[in-house]
């Protein structure tokens, strides 16, 4: 309001007038305090004689605001016939069992309507030895009623929230006493779970433990009798680089991890698999980023007399270069060609004691990696010891004075990096090594091994709440393969326990490399992230992805909006409103949504920005709706409005175009699918940040996407997972990975044998 009351009352034209304005206007008074000591537990307020400033009772003072780092200010106005108006500053405390310090020395005193100014310092004595010297700042400003009006519209305005078409940016509409809205009665009260479909086949449907989806051993077809025994260390394998029932043979090398390590050596070590073509490349040979989807062309610059063919890459071939957009590939590239050959493959490597969440977090950092267009997979250490030694090793075998134990575990960790190097040596980029790497000296083999092939971040996950790790430790039994053997799942729990004792006696925190650290971070709620030597662009994101990261259990609803009356057209894009369908649709969801989350109070609303999936929206009451420019339909650029047909008519280039390659194409002066997954980023880390149920309102091509990263699809099939309209998909995610369940809304519709369903919606009534 300070902004725009005026300062200049003096000098107005208004002739005879200005003294009668000036005495029946108002007194606007400004008071800043600055001192950079003072910190956010203090909070300056003021009070003083009059109701407006608290008649001296400090729980009624007037809290000044924070301008900057150092500066509070306070702005307020008073009417002209306060003749005498004393006050003083104090400093009120967070914490209210704690008394306030008032200011010492005399009141700072208002006399007939005007202000001197006072600049003495604000004293204020913190204890017996300790004073807080504050400088303050104060002014007063006679305005007129009209300044002061105008001053206030131009507060409230700058206050108001952005719209679209007249609908606020975020809003919640109140509960309808009646129960009825627009004519939706009770009547229509859906059983949620008969409405219930089966998703797609191949689609993530039930629970499924993490470490069983990650990478198996190439050696899987030779013979394991080798590993029978934890007595009997295994000294060489069988691999099958390709897939065939080719065996290669070859040595695993294991460093000697009683050896420090040192960056200066390079360790030579036998690989399997070729250099990636991009190693070999002169230094003028340069990698484009074609419509900034990752698709790689070479150039040759004035001192090049041929071309080098050995990056031409189709869409099955391996590529280093991420199949992503923008910010993405041109970090991918910025790595390749300027940063040294190990900084080109990235090792994400967990370090933690068992029920710690360590296999979680991977699989969720593996998911969100490749969503992004990041070649990224998961090496469970457990599932190679699983495969290699069985099964039924008790607790006993963990022991850290067990040396046939440890040997053995060694070799199996040193295969599974064996393995994760050989695949980022064949085009692979992130490699997350997923076991407890809990000594120094496994560390330092796996750095050994690494050196000068890979860079290693070690990602550790410490939890010091007691009743977290109990609900992991009965988690694990549950699911883990070590315990699929045992009845009894109380003796199970017992020997996990007796196992993670064992590993917490030899347990070493890392304090070596490059490291993330995650200390209690496991809800949600406070907790910290360490961070040392880390930069790059990739590792950047990984720390913002962790920091917004937690295993809270809640549902997310995807749904597209409402059948448009472009979508009864045939046209895409545009900006059209509900059909009658549509309209039906959006009162069916409604009393989804609410019956649904009618016990989370605390749940959320999504839409776009196009009026479609705003009028989805508008009959769910009770629930916050925010909106999302980035949710908005992928832009089609010059075909938006037209139909396919038309498309293919007009344009038949660019028909084809899309129809080789829908994740790449992009719109002429429009957008593609890898430029709608670029711009959601933001909306997923929020989704994952967010404790409460979230419904997305959202469009076809959107909600592929969003539904891509949960289900942990590749990204060429993006384009073609089958999202249909009335359908409502709810996404599970907590502790136990992520379920999903569809619900069809048009089956309501049959159920109730209505004889006059519109016939477009015949048209999706089967998925």
């Amino acid at each position: 309001m300070g902004t725009g009351a005026s300062k200049n009352s003096d000098s107005s034209s208004h002739g005879g007038e200005e003294g009668e304005d000036n005495a029946g206007g108002q007194l606007y008074i400004s008071l800043k305090m600055e001192n950079q000591n003072l910190q956010g537990e203090l909070i300056p307020h003021v009070f003083g004689s009059a109701s407006l400033v608290g008649s001296w009772d400090s729980s009624k003072a007037l809290s000044m605001e924070r301008e900057s780092t150092s500066m509070w200010e306070l702005s307020f106005v008073v009417p002209p016939n306060h003749e005498i108006l004393n006050f003083k500053f104090l400093l009120k405390p967070k914490n209210r069992s704690t008394p306030c310090i008032v200011e010492e020395g005399s009141d700072r005193i208002l006399t007939g309507g005007t202000l001197p100014e006072d600049l003495r310092l604000a004293v204020f004595r913190l204890n017996a030895d300790v004073v807080l010297e504050c400088r303050v700042y104060i002014k007063a400003d006679r305005i007129s009623p009209f300044d002061l009006a105008a001053s206030w519209r131009a507060h409230q305005e700058n206050l108001q929230p952005s719209t679209v078409r007249g609908i606020p940016d975020v809003s919640i509409n109140s509960v309808s006493e009646t129960g009825v809205e627009h004519g939706f009665s009770a009547s229509l009260e859906l059983d949620l779970e008969h409405y219930v479909v089966p998703s797609p086949a191949g689609y993530i449907s039930g629970l499924v433990y993490a470490a069983n989806l990650a990478e198996t051993p190439r050696s899987m077809s030779s013979s394991t009798d080798r590993f029978g025994s934890a007595s009997h260390a295994f000294r060489s394998g069988s691999f099958s680089n390709d897939g065939s029932t080719r065996i290669k043979e070859m040595e695993v090398l294991i460093p000697d991890p009683s050896k420090s390590y040192s960056h200066s050596g390079i360790v030579d070590q036998k690989s399997v698999g070729t250099v990636p073509p991009l190693q070999k490349q002169e230094s003028h040979i340069g990698l484009l980023v074609d419509r900034a989807v990752g698709s790689p062309r070479l150039v040759k610059s004035a001192s090049a007399n041929t071309f080098l063919t050995d990056l031409k890459l189709d869409s099955e071939s391996k590529n280093a270069i991420p199949a992503a957009a923008g910010a993405v590939a041109a970090a991918a590239v910025a790595d390749q060609m300027l940063g040294p050959k190990e900084d080109r493959h990235l090792a994400i490597v967990l370090v933690g004691l068992p029920a710690r969440g360590k296999t979680f977090t991977a699989a969720k950092l593996t998911r969100y990696l490749r969503w992004l267009g990041h070649d990224t997979k998961h090496f469970n250490v457990g599932k190679y010891r699983r495969l290699k030694l069985g099964t039924n090793q008790s607790a006993d075998f963990f022991r850290g004075d067990n040396p046939d134990g440890l040997e053995a575990r060694n070799e199996v960790a040193a295969l599974a990096m064996e393995d994760m190097i050989s695949w980022m040596q064949e085009g692979g980029q992130v490699g997350i090594f997923d076991a407890t790497n809990s000594t120094k000296q496994r560390r330092n083999m796996l750095m050994k091994m690494a050196e000068g092939r890979c860079k290693i971040i070690f990602l550790e996950t410490l939890c010091n709440d007691k009743r977290i790790i109990e609900r992991n430790i009965r988690l694990k039994v549950q699911q883990s393969a070590d315990y699929a053997e045992e009845t009894d799942f109380e003796a199970g729990c017992r020997d996990f326990r007796n196992r993670l004792e064992n590993y917490e006696k030899v347990y070493e925190t890392v304090e070596e490399g490059s490291y993330i650290k995650m200390i209690d971070m496991v809800s949600g709620y406070g907790g910290q992230i360490q961070v040392n030597n880390i930069s790059g662009y990739l590792p950047g994101r990984i720390v913002f992805f962790l920091v917004n990261t937690h295993l809270t259990p809640r549902p997310i609803l995807l749904t597209r909006h409402g059948e448009s009356r472009d979508n009864v057209r045939g046209r895409i894009g545009g900006d059209s409103v509900l059909s009658d369908a549509g309209e039906l649709y959006a009162k069916k969801l409604s009393n989804f949504v609410e019956k649904r989350l009618k016990s989370e109070r605390a749940a959320s609303i999504w839409t776009g920005t196009l009026q479609r999936s705003i009028l989805t929206a508008n009959h769910i009451v009770g629930f916050p709706k925010i909106q999302w420019r980035s949710l908005d339909e992928i832009n089609a650029g010059v075909c938006d409005g037209m139909t396919c047909e038309e498309i293919k008519k007009n344009m038949p280039e660019e028909y084809d175009s899309r129809e080789r390659d829908k994740l790449r194409y992009r719109y002429p002066r429009g957008e593609s699918y890898l430029d709608v997954i670029q711009r959601l980023e933001p909306v997923i880390i929020e989704l994952e940040r967010q404790r409460a149920p979230v419904v997305v309102i959202s469009h076809q091509d959107v909600l592929r996407a969003l539904y891509a990263y949960f289900a942990d699809r590749p990204l060429k099939e993006i384009p073609h997972i089958e999202v249909p309209l009335h359908t409502i998909v709810e996404i599970q995610m907590g502790v136990t990975g992520v379920r999903e369940k569809r619900c069809n809304m048009l089956y309501c519709i049959a159920f109730e044998g209505r004889s006059n369903m519109p016939r477009s919606l015949e048209l999706y009534n089967t998925l």
